[in-house]
């Protein structure tokens, strides 16, 4: 099982309830491949550095989660079919990464 981090954006036009389903189809996909998740983050509605389908903001999201490799790839076409995803990036975290990962997640937890 590998340690991913994934980012993505969705269109800033969709409703509350549109982001939700969204982001329950790719937790439900995840799941499915017997993904474990980490870290579920909704970051709100922020501005992109450079617009992106004419849309200049879009709804932030973040996964962390352990998975075999073999998921990564389909997870990612879903991605690319969904046409309410602007934009999205899967990495797979080192221990340097996973470590730091928990700091960041240490210090949201103290803020809140």
């Amino acid at each position: 099982m590998n340690h991913y981090e994934t980012v993505f954006i969705l269109n800033p036009v969709l409703s509350e309830t549109q982001v939700k389903e969204t982001v329950k189809k790719f937790e439900d996909f995840l799941n499915s491949k017997g993904a474990e998740f980490v870290a579920k983050e909704d970051w709100g509605l922020k501005k992109l550095a450079y617009p992106i389908q004419n849309k200049k903001s879009g709804f932030y999201h973040l996964f962390e989660f352990t998975v075999a490799g073999e998921a990564i790839e389909p997870f990612e076409l879903e991605f690319r079919r969904d046409e309410r995803i602007m934009r999205y990036l899967t990495v797979k975290l080192d221990k340097h990464a996973i470590e730091w990962a928990e700091k960041r997640r240490k210090k949201l937890k103290e803020k809140a």
